[in-house]
């Protein structure tokens, strides 16, 4: 049985300064806030494309007309610590929360906060192995439109930059070797491994590590806007 991750390493991992810890605790009570009444949410729904889905938050959230005042952080940050990468398919618990810090971590600052939530879309619509994706008609543009209001409400580019790509293949390479069992055949990856360590996070620590991380991306913005 693995020993519990110490808070210690979790604020290491995630590159958090000390001095964060108080913008850490405010910024996670405003995450916390209540969701919208039954009656402003009635009213959002008129017009809206297809079927809604209830969020952790407890709001409203349609995947066919996904729109950037839907999306939530804390909503993202616990589904996808939730979610096992490979479908479950792997030799031990690891989210694809764990995966987006990692590939967070190994992209060039100006791109860190779009590799955070480069799988955002996941939150609401499943981890769907690549091998299935193309092969589901419609999923590749539900899943581009949901990314398209991720982006609108973190004000993001709308193009994914190259950076996110090539992290996003290597750490599958090292995926590949450190979590996965025998392969019944080699894998052929468009990208050689990082050497990053994959810890196997719990979900409660996973989710915590990605809004830590998502904080410290975002607090120099945050703050200047506030200023």
């Amino acid at each position: 049985m693995r020993a519990p991750v110490t808070d210690d390493e979790l604020e290491q991992w995630a590159k958090v300064r000390a001095d964060d810890a108080g913008h850490l605790a405010r910024e996670l009570i405003t995450y916390r806030r209540a969701p919208p009444s039954p009656t402003s949410q009635m009213a959002g729904a008129e017009g809206r494309r297809g079927d809604w889905m209830q969020t952790v938050s407890g709001r409203q959230f349609w995947p066919l007309d996904p729109r950037p005042e839907d999306i939530f952080i804390e909503d993202i940050a616990h589904a996808l610590s939730m979610m096992c990468r490979f479908g479950g398919h792997c030799q031990r618990f690891y989210s694809v929360a764990e995966h987006s810090v990692l590939v967070s971590e190994n992209v060039p600052p100006e791109d860190a906060l779009w590799a955070l939530l480069h799988d955002a879309s996941e939150a609401y619509i499943a981890d769907i192995v690549r091998p299935a994706k193309r092969f589901i008609d419609g999923y590749k543009q539900m899943e581009a439109n949901i990314m398209a209001a991720v982006c609108g409400a973190f004000d993001l580019p709308y193009v994914e930059p190259p950076s996110v790509k090539r992290a996003d293949n290597a750490i599958l390479a090292d995926e590949a070797a450190q979590i996965m069992g025998t392969k019944p055949k080699d894998w052929i990856l468009p990208e050689p491994p990082l050497g990053v360590r994959i810890i196997g996070l719990s979900p409660s620590d996973a989710k915590r590590v990605f809004l830590t991380r998502y904080l410290a991306l975002t607090a120099a913005t945050e703050g200047s806007a506030d200023a």
